[in-house]
């Protein structure tokens, strides 16, 4: 049996070994996918030894994503540019760390919004973990400007300055102009999450073809998501992002590349249904 898990602390909120569990079925694998609930001190002695426990690899989640890039022996270019991993599997005794939420953001929209990245100018809110992921999924695609406006204008400049001139710190009292010249706008923040406030945007202004996209999944039609649906701006949700963003560690584990489907979103959603609890960041596969 091949074994993999996904670590957090808290972790029971995970939909990790549901969807995950969902394609060991399909393809009938003799597999499984575990959620372990490691605290931060417990963590180096966890990924040292998780062989040890017949693991073959796993994911990771908030707060250990920083923390586990510092201990692999190799990362590669997308965990080297965000600074984190959310991916780990071991090649000749060592360990190797990815990060594929710029994957699953980019295979997302592509599946959701295709043409999406044909803009020269993407408005990001939010300056944390998540927004690093996106920023680099933007600059992949090689989209020329982006704006990133943060609350707190020092979080948008040093995020900025870890991107390069490329990237633009903006106010939020800016957002208002912000938002003509925007072909992609993107919410990586909470604001609009299940029992937060809604982010206060207003999309009038946005050009007929923008994208709005918001990494939100409860609701699955945020807020800002509901707006731009209404304005007939083409939109993108979060859950899908969350699904693609495991592939590439399902690959990694069992040796098939599963395929995200509207059979796997069915079944996803179906358990945020029934859930009451609010998910507040990109989760780990």
């Amino acid at each position: 049996m091949r074994k993999a898990f996904v670590i957090g602390w808290p972790i029971a909120h995970s939909l990790s070994p549901d969807l995950h569990h969902f394609w060991i079925d399909r393809h009938a694998i003799d597999g499984s996918y575990e959620k372990i609930p490691i605290e931060p001190k417990d963590l180096d002695s966890f990924i040292r030894g998780f062989s040890d426990k017949g693991f073959v690899g796993g994911n990771v989640t908030i707060p250990h994503k920083e923390e586990a890039f510092r201990l692999c022996d190799v990362t590669d270019d997308h965990a080297n540019a965000i600074g984190a991993t959310n991916t780990l599997w071991l090649e000749n005794n060592c360990l190797f760390g990815s990060n594929t939420d710029s994957y699953g953001f980019s295979t997302n929209l592509d599946d959701q919004a295709p043409g999406w990245d044909e803009v020269d100018t993407a408005l990001i809110f939010g300056a944390g973990g998540a927004s690093r992921a996106i920023i680099h999924a933007i600059q992949q695609r090689k989209i020329p400007r982006i704006l990133l406006a943060n609350r707190t204008r020092s979080r948008a400049e040093r995020l900025a300055a870890h991107f390069g001139p490329d990237v633009i710190p903006a106010d939020m009292q800016e957002v208002p102009t912000l938002v003509k010249g925007a072909g992609l706008i993107v919410n990586t923040t909470s604001l609009g999450m299940t029992g937060h406030e809604p982010l206060e945007v207003n999309l009038h202004n946005a050009a007929p073809e923008c994208v709005v996209s918001d990494l939100v999944y409860t609701p699955l039609e945020t807020p800002l998501l509901a707006q731009a649906r209404k304005l007939g701006l083409r939109t993108s949700d979060g859950l899908g992002m969350l699904l693609h963003q495991a592939v590439p560690g399902f690959a990694k584990w069992f040796g098939i590349e599963p395929e995200v489907d509207q059979a796997l979103r069915d079944h996803v959603l179906e358990i945020l249904l029934r859930r009451d609890e609010p998910k507040s960041e990109i989760e780990a596969g």
